[in-house]
C-alpha cells in the first residue's frame, strides 16, 4: 500500500497550481532551448538556477528537471533538420535523421522521435516509481571494476556505430580517447597535452567537440552545396508527415528496447543519456538484419536513440537522489539546487522528504503528456525551418552554436574551439572517417581511464579483478562475444563480396 499512498502523495504535490505551471515553463524553455542549436540544458539551468531561489525545492527541481528532459525532446529536431545535435545525446540522431529529412521525411521523424520520447519516458517513470528503492541498491554494487567494464563494452559497441570502415572507426575512437586525456590528472595533479594553454586545464569542452565536429562542418558544407540543396515544398505539408505502415512495424521494437538500454544506463551514475543514445543504436545496428540501411534515413536508427537518452533523462534522477551521486554536471545543478534549500540528497531522501521525491516523479508524467502536446503540433513549423533560405540560415546557426559555446564557461577559446573541430570534421567528412565514435571515445575514455586505475589500485594491480567480480566478468564476457560477432560478420561480409566478385 506504501505505493499508493507515494502516488497520491506525489499527485497532490505535482497538481498543485504552482507547481503545474512551473513544470509548463521547464519543459517549455526546454524544448525551445533543445531546438536552438548550440544551447544546450547545461547552459540553461545554469542561467536560470539563480531564479529558482525564490521557490520551494521541490517546485525549483521540478522546473529545472522539465529543462533536462525538455531539451531531450527538443535536440532531435536540429539533429534531423539541420544536421546539428541540439543536445550531445542527439547526436546520434543525426546519422539516420538528417538523411530522411534529405529524402523529403522530416515530417515522419520528427513526429516518430516525439512518440518514441514520450514511450521511453513513460516506461522510465513506471520503472523509476515501482522498482526506484531496489535500483538504488543496485546502483550501490558497482565499483570501478564494473564501470571500466561497461566502458570496454561501450567502446566494443561503437564498432557498429561506423558506416563504413572498420578501421576508420577504430581510428576514431582511439583520437576521441586521446582528446579526452587532456587536462589535469586527476591522481598526479599534473597537466597533459595542454600545448601551454591554461584553458585547456579542465580538459577540451564536450560542447565545443560536438558543436564544431556536427554543426560548424555542416554548415561548411551546406555552404559549398548550397546551390544543389533546395527543398521540395510538398515534404512539408501535414499529409506526409503521417508515417507509413511499414514504419510503425520497424519501430516499436526498438522503442521498447531503446527505453531499456536508457532506462538502464540512466540509474548509472556518471553515464547517462549521450552513451545511452549510442548504445542503442550500436545495438539496432546488430540486431538488424540490413545493417547496411543505417546512416541512409533507418527509422530504426532514428526512434530507439531517442527512446534511450529520454529515459535515460528520467532514471538519471536515482543516482542523484538516492545516492548523492550527480552523473553529469546538468545533475550536478540540481543537487546544487537541493543544498541551496538546505536538504541532503541520499539514501534517505525518499523517506526524508516523500512529497519532493515522489511530486516530481508524478511531474514527470505531466511534463511528458506536456511535451507530446507542445510538440506534435508544432511538427510542421519545425519543418518549416528547411524552408529557410541558406544564406539566413546559416549565419544564424553559427551565431547559436558560438553563443551557446561562449556561454557554458564564458570563454572565447572555447568558441575557437569550435572552429577547430568544425575544420576537422570537415576534412573527416570529405575523407568519409565517421565522428560519432570519436564523440564515443570522448565522453567514454577519461571515465575508462579513471575507474581502470582505481580499480588497479584496489586490487593491487591485478587484471583478473575485472572477471573476479561477478557483474564485471558477465559485462566483460558480453564485450568479448560482441567482438566477436563483429569480426565474424566483417569476415563473412568480406568472404560474400569475393565470392560476387569471382563469379
Amino acid at each position: 500500500m506504501d505505493i499508493f499512498a507515494n502516488l497520491v502523495l506525489g499527485l497532490e504535490t505535482a497538481f498543485s497550481p504552482v507547481n503545474l505551471f512551473y513544470c509548463f515553463v521547464g519543459v517549455f524553455l526546454g524544448t525551445l532551448i533543445g531546438v536552438l542549436p548550440g544551447i544546450g540544458p547545461l547552459t540553461a539551468i545554469s542561467m536560470l538556477l539563480p531564479l529558482t531561489f525564490h521557490f520551494g525545492p521541490t517546485t525549483a527541481l521540478i522546473m529545472l528537471a522539465g529543462i533536462w528532459y525538455g531539451t531531450g525532446y527538443g535536440g532531435s529536431t536540429a539533429a534531423i533538420l539541420l544536421n546539428i545535435p541540439g543536445t550531445t545525446s542527439s547526436a546520434v540522431t543525426c546519422l539516420d535523421g538528417y538523411p530522411m529529412s534529405r529524402q523529403g521525411r522530416g515530417g515522419v521523424a520528427l513526429l516518430m522521435t516525439t512518440v518514441a520520447s514520450f514511450i521511453g519516458g513513460s516506461i522510465s517513470i513506471v520503472l523509476l516509481m515501482i522498482f526506484a528503492p531496489a535500483i538504488a541498491r543496485y546502483a550501490l554494487q558497482f565499483g570501478s571494476a564494473e564501470y571500466f567494464s561497461l566502458m570496454v563494452l561501450g567502446l566494443v559497441a561503437a564498432s557498429a556505430v561506423t558506416d563504413g570502415s572498420a578501421a576508420k572507426g577504430l581510428a576514431m575512437v582511439v583520437l576521441g580517447i586521446v582528446l579526452g586525456t587532456v587536462g589535469i590528472d586527476i591522481y598526479s595533479g599534473q597537466t597533459r597535452f595542454d600545448f601551454g594553454f591554461l584553458e585547456l586545464g579542465n580538459g577540451i569542452s564536450l560542447i565545443a567537440l560536438a558543436m564544431g565536429l556536427f554543426g560548424v562542418s555542416e554548415v561548411i558544407l551546406s555552404a559549398r552545396d548550397v546551390g544543389t540543396k533546395a527543398l521540395d515544398r510538398s515534404s512539408v505539408t501535414l499529409r506526409v508527415m503521417k508515417p507509413t505502415r511499414e514504419d510503425l512495424k520497424r519501430s516499436w521494437l526498438p522503442i521498447l528496447r531503446g527505453s531499456g538500454i536508457g532506462s538502464f544506463f540512466g540509474t548509472l551514475p556518471g553515464t547517462g543519456p549521450s552513451i545511452a543514445s549510442f548504445m542503442s543504436y550500436a545495438v539496432e545496428k546488430r540486431v538488424s538484419r540490413d545493417p547496411g540501411r543505417f546512416g541512409s534515413g533507418a527509422i530504426e536508427g532514428v526512434v530507439a536513440p531517442e527512446a534511450a537518452n529520454n529515459a535515460a533523462d528520467q532514471t538519471a534522477f536515482i543516482p542523484t537522489l538516492a545516492l548523492g551521486i550527480p552523473g553529469s554536471a546538468t545533475m550536478a545543478l540540481m543537487l546544487g539546487a537541493l543544498t541551496i534549500n538546505g536538504i541532503a540528497p541520499g539514501p534517505t531522501l525518499m523517506t526524508d522528504q516523500p512529497s519532493l521525491f515522489w511530486g516530481l516523479v508524478m511531474s514527470f508524467w505531466i511534463g511528458n503528456i506536456l511535451l507530446v502536446i507542445l510538440n506534435i503540433p508544432m511538427v510542421g513549423l519545425w519543418v518549416r525551418l528547411l524552408l529557410v533560405p541558406y544564406r539566413i540560415l546559416l549565419p544564424a546557426i553559427l551565431m547559436f552554436i558560438c553563443i551557446g559555446t561562449y556561454s557554458v564557461n564564458n570563454s572565447a577559446f572555447d568558441v575557437w574551439l569550435v572552429v577547430c573541430f568544425g575544420a576537422l570534421g570537415y576534412v573527416m567528412r570529405i575523407l568519409q572517417f565517421p565522428a560519432a565514435p570519436l564523440l564515443l571515445g570522448f565522453v567514454l575514455g577519461p571515465m575508462m581511464e579513471e575507474h581502470f586505475r582505481r580499480a588497479m589500485l584496489l586490487s593491487r594491480g591485478d587484471f583478473m579483478t575485472f572477471f573476479d567480480r561477478p557483474i564485471s566478468a558477465v559485462v566483460m564476457s558480453l564485450s568479448l562475444a560482441l567482438l566477436a560477432w563483429g569480426l565474424f560478420s566483417a569476415f563473412r561480409v568480406r568472404r560474400r563480396d569475393a565470392a560476387a566478385q569471382s563469379g
